[in-house]
């Protein structure tokens, strides 16, 4: 089989990678890179004709949010996923053509691309001409898969995002009895140092934090994906709310995430076993919580920014690129009582790392705004980490290819380095050819 990185090669985002064997060319991923400036795959609009299908492994944009150009193309080929990656990503790509307006896209592209998709289920596999195609579980976000691909001869199994710790919403990825001539996975945690503390850690830390706040009379920000981090950040409060740990405040939520809300509602069968019986069994519902409150108007945000009420706000976008969270900085980030919670993984060039890394004054929208709101992190990740990774690559029987994608260039080559002496281990240089 034949690889070509035309995305997320050295960088976070844009996952695409072309898939070929002698007679079917498919790819894996179709995303777009976020930051200052949106960045697409290196993937020439002359090559989409021969695509004979894309796989996507899960919603979020790095690796979805160039399906509505190459579908703007005139594609007619066919998008293969799980069915609330379908769902979430229809909800995402809305958004994102709303807030961005691209001028690559157009609506009979979207239109073509909701219709153009082939749902399959985990653990079966399905067929794109020569090529053998199977989905497993990653653990990452509602609907997240690990993709498998086989010629007959040699096989390949790319990680997408992965998670091999089960999390509040989420069974850990699935591990058993895989087997792979070829891994492509991803590294954004795979640096040396990257070793996570545990989840209760971290969750205490973090609730501490929010109670000091709201102690102070301030309000907490949090802006976190729509997809995963803002669901699992949501469920971690209200636990930690019903506990009694925090007190009785509102917790709103602004965005697309009451969208995606009720898509993970819908979806509970993907959702951890405890969390399904506690819905299903208990009456129990945490997706439809009382200490939840949808924001629906700019009056209703005005309020809640203005508002002397102490609240805890969960919006997007999760590192600050557009959207909700911008008009929360502007109006909440002069005042030092309050405080900005980061909670997912912060990309170069967004206004979210420039925050982590110490700015006291950021560009929103063309305009300069100076922020004396404390800025805070606490690690709920969706990713695997060093350790976990390690781990998951000592399981694959077979294995004698290593491709490293989706990381900053120094944690790849900490990566390479770790792995180099039992493994072909190769980073893949943005738009490469590789065999196997």
């Amino acid at each position: 089989m034949k690889f070509t990185f035309y995305g997320a090669a050295g960088e976070v985002g844009r996952s695409c990678i072309m898939v070929e064997s002698n007679n079917t060319r498919i790819l894996l991923d179709a995303g777009v890179k976020l930051g200052e400036h949106v960045e697409y795959p290196l993937l020439p609009d002359s090559e989409l004709p021969s695509v004979d299908g894309i796989v996507i492994s899960h919603a979020h944009l790095d690796h979805s949010g160039f399906l509505p150009h190459i579908y703007t193309t005139g594609y007619k080929g066919f998008t293969y996923t799980i069915k609330p990656t379908f769902e979430l990503t229809n909800v995402l790509i809305s958004d994102y053509v709303r807030i961005s307006n691209p001028e690559n896209i157009k609506r009979e592209g979207i239109l073509r691309m909701m219709k153009m998709h082939k749902l399959v289920e985990y653990h079966k596999e399905f067929k794109i001409k020569d090529l053998t195609v199977r989905l497993v579980p990653a653990g990452h976000i509602l609907g997240s898969a690990m993709i498998e691909v086989s010629d007959g001869k040699e096989k390949v199994l790319y990680t997408g995002d992965c998670n091999f710790r089960s999390t509040r919403l989420l069974e850990a990825a699935y591990v058993d009895n895989l087997n792979a001539d070829t891994l492509i996975t991803e590294s954004t945690y795979a640096g040396d140092a990257d070793v996570f503390e545990g989840e209760k850690k971290v969750a205490d830390a973090m609730v501490a934090s929010i109670n000091e706040t709201l102690k102070q009379n301030g309000k907490v920000i949090i802006p976190a994906f729509a997809v995963g981090r803002a669901q699992e950040t949501l469920l971690l409060l209200d636990d930690y709310m019903r506990s009694g740990l925090l007190p009785k405040v509102p917790i709103y939520m602004d965005g697309m995430i009451g969208k995606a809300m009720r898509i993970h509602r819908h979806n509970v069968i993907y959702c951890r076993d405890e969390l399904q019986k506690r819905i299903l069994l208990n009456d129990d519902d945490p997706f439809k919580s009382s200490n939840f409150n949808n924001v629906t108007t700019r009056q209703q945000r005005s309020r809640i920014m203005e508002g002397d009420q102490d609240s805890i706000v969960v919006t997007t976008s999760g590192m600050i690129t557009g959207g909700p969270i911008v008009k929360y900085i502007e109006k909440c980030g002069s005042r030092p009582e309050n405080k900005l919670i980061l909670v997912g993984y912060q990309a170069r060039g967004t206004k979210g790392r420039q925050l982590l890394e110490g700015a006291k004054e950021v560009f929103l929208e063309g305009t300069k705004v100076k922020v004396n709101m404390a800025v805070e992190r606490f690690h709920l990740s969706a990713h695997a980490d060093r350790r976990q990774l390690m781990s998951f690559i000592g399981r694959i029987h077979g294995l004698e290819n290593i491709f490293i994608v989706h990381g900053e260039p120094g944690k790849q080559k900490e990566f390479q380095d770790a792995l180099k002496g039992k493994y072909n281990a190769v980073v893949p240089q943005l738009a490469s050819d590789h065999s196997v």
